[in-house]
């Protein structure tokens, strides 16, 4: 019914709007209407299965998440003190624009300040035989200038977790998400791989993902990153659903997983005697007795002569008459003060100025420097390579995917920019699990930007597919405006009337100045008033007219003008 309503408000307005633009005679003010924004339904995300689910966080309830998160106190490590601490501010509250009634984020609300909060998780995640798939909503509600928006899965260790004192160099399994510094617009996905001789740990990142990262940083809006991590080592990323990066841990990751067999060994040396040369100069060739190998490349225009109206007492350029010594020039600092340059006003009509000397040009005999031609080197053995010896380091890890377990959830930032929310975060072992938790809260966020885009005319059509009915309803709506508009534009105006009005009577006027008993009425009357006849001939001459009248009358029919005029001039001589 809501729908329905909506429809018809705009159908009216519509229509006013129409009409009010056929009467050109009153003035108005057109102004901007607020289309409502649509309500999407919405409630906090269950899991339908929670053995499945390491972590998850919607926000919406801001008593439970202040207990299950941890603000950070502690400070970073060699930096000024001033800027050391995590002193960033972390606030629930819901998004800015376009939320979901209901639906709350976490919010890093300073800029420029170190910002800590994790949260353990559920039961630790240990890499063995099942998927990791770890997903969570980013909106850059102010956009990013420089900072990062990614999520850190902690290790695990032997030591009792604090998370008050989690800060940059606290142990991490694996970082994940948006980065962006200047124009480098990056999407982590690291892991830090333990090398199974030595035990030392090494951060490996994988290749560039194959979407372009600024649109979807820069439109402030929400979106969606899913990280998918399997037991045979292969990965994909996703953004909004839609597949940026994949790959698998052995192959697309820098440094690689695991070192050459071999390398090159560092105490090999290059002979003395290792001529690395392609081509050498040929030593049989001979310079051309001819070859001048200093003559130079321009000479001098023997033939060119000096143009009339040179002056050769002129100099191109002279002191600046106008020019000052500035107040402050010291001579002692500055030195002597010279006045500026500038073109001498009387070489602008001449050819030149100063001391004349001919153009110099190319000059046939110059060869340049003599060099003989280059041969095939005979004694050439190659570009010279260390020799490979079996690497002392070197190891095969088969299954990468096996990394040390996580315990918890974290987000260790710094942003020059504010309001940054996040939001819907799951780590779970099926992918099914963290499509429905997208579809429940993503999905309608989603939705809810689409249908509050759309232009007037999308949603009157989604309305028609949803109900046929409104046909009838725009044929009415759109029909009356018509009609009106026909009507308004092609109706006889009054003052159109009129002027009909008027030529009606002007053809009656040029009719009765056709016709002759008028005529002969005027000239008679005029005749009278001329000769100053009685009353008696006045009457003679009325019944005459009538007479003459009767006559024209009958001539009138038979369309004969000349004899009309005849009997004109015959009554009037009677």
């Amino acid at each position: 019914m809501k729908k329905i309503t909506l429809v018809f408000g705009l159908i009216f307005l519509l229509s006013s709007s129409i009409a009010e633009s056929d009467d050109a005679s009153e003035a108005y003010v057109e102004t901007e209407e607020e289309v409502p924004t649509v309500d999407i339904p919405y409630k906090s995300p269950e899991i339908l299965e929670p053995s499945r689910v390491y972590f998850s966080e919607h926000f919406d309830d801001p008593a439970e998440v202040e207990k299950r998160w941890v603000r950070s106190e502690a400070k970073k490590e060699g930096i000024s003190e001033d800027i050391a601490k995590y002193d960033g501010e972390w606030k629930i509250e819901s998004p800015l624009r376009d939320g979901l009634i209901g639906d709350k984020g976490l919010v890093l609300k300073t800029q420029a300040k170190h910002a800590a909060i994790s949260s353990p998780l559920k039961r630790p995640f240990v890499f063995q035989d099942k998927p990791l798939i770890v997903q969570y909503e980013v909106t850059l509600q102010d956009g990013q200038q420089c900072g990062g928006a990614y999520l850190k899965l902690l290790s695990k260790s032997s030591q009792p977790l604090h998370l008050e004192q989690f800060h940059d160099k606290t142990p991490y399994t694996i970082m994940f998400g948006p980065d962006k510094c200047g124009g480098d617009y990056k999407l982590h996905f690291i892991f830090n791989h333990r090398n199974p001789i030595n035990g030392s740990i090494q951060e490996k990142h994988s290749k560039k993902p194959s979407e372009r990262l600024e649109d979807l940083i820069n439109d402030k809006h929400p979106h969606l990153y899913t990280l998918v991590l399997n037991p045979d080592n292969s990965f994909e990323i996703f953004i909004d659903n839609k597949l940026v990066n994949s790959g698998t841990l052995l192959d697309d990751f820098m440094p690689a997983v695991n070192p050459p067999a071999e390398i090159e060994d560092p105490t090999d040396k290059k002979p003395e005697d290792w001529d690395e040369r392609e081509k050498i100069p040929d030593p049989a060739a001979v310079k051309p007795e001819d070859w001048d190998d200093d003559a130079p490349a321009q000479i001098i225009d023997e033939s060119a002569t000096k143009p009339d109206g040179w002056l050769d007492n002129e100099q191109p350029h002279i002191a600046d008459p106008n020019a000052q010594k500035p107040v402050d020039w010291d001579s002692e600092m500055d030195g002597e003060w010279e006045p500026p340059l500038i073109d001498n006003p009387a070489c602008e009509s001449a050819p030149g100025c100063g001391t004349w000397e001919p153009p110099l040009v190319n000059n046939p005999a110059f060869k340049g420097k003599w060099r003989a031609p280059l041969i095939d080197n005979p004694n050439y053995k190659g570009k010279w390579r260390p020799k490979l010896i079996p690497n002392p380091d070197y190891f095969e890890d088969k299954t990468p995917f096996k990394m040390t377990s996580v315990e918890a959830i974290g987000f260790e930032l710094w942003s020059m920019s504010k309001d940054i929310l996040f939001d819907n975060i799951i780590i779970t072992e099926e992918i099914t699990i963290a499509q429905q938790w997208a579809a429940d809260t993503f999905q309608k966020k989603r939705q809810k930007i689409a249908k509050d885009s759309e232009s007037v005319i999308e949603k009157l059509a989604s309305l028609t597919v949803e109900y046929p009915i409104l046909w009838g309803v725009y044929i009415l709506g759109l029909g009356i405006p018509v009609v009106l508009i026909l009507y308004f534009c092609c109706r006889p105006s009054s003052s159109n009337a009129q002027k009909k009005e008027k030529e009606d009577l002007q053809r009656q006027a040029e009719k009765k100045k056709t016709d002759e008993a008028s005529e002969n009425i005027e000239d008679e009357n005029v005749d009278e008033d001329e000769t100053g006849r009685g009353d008696q001939e006045n009457e003679d001459e009325e019944e005459e007219e009538e007479e003459n009248e009767k006559e024209e009358e009958q001539a009138s029919t038979s369309e004969k003008a000349p004899e009309e005029g005849t009997r004109k001039r015959k009554v009037r001589k009677e």
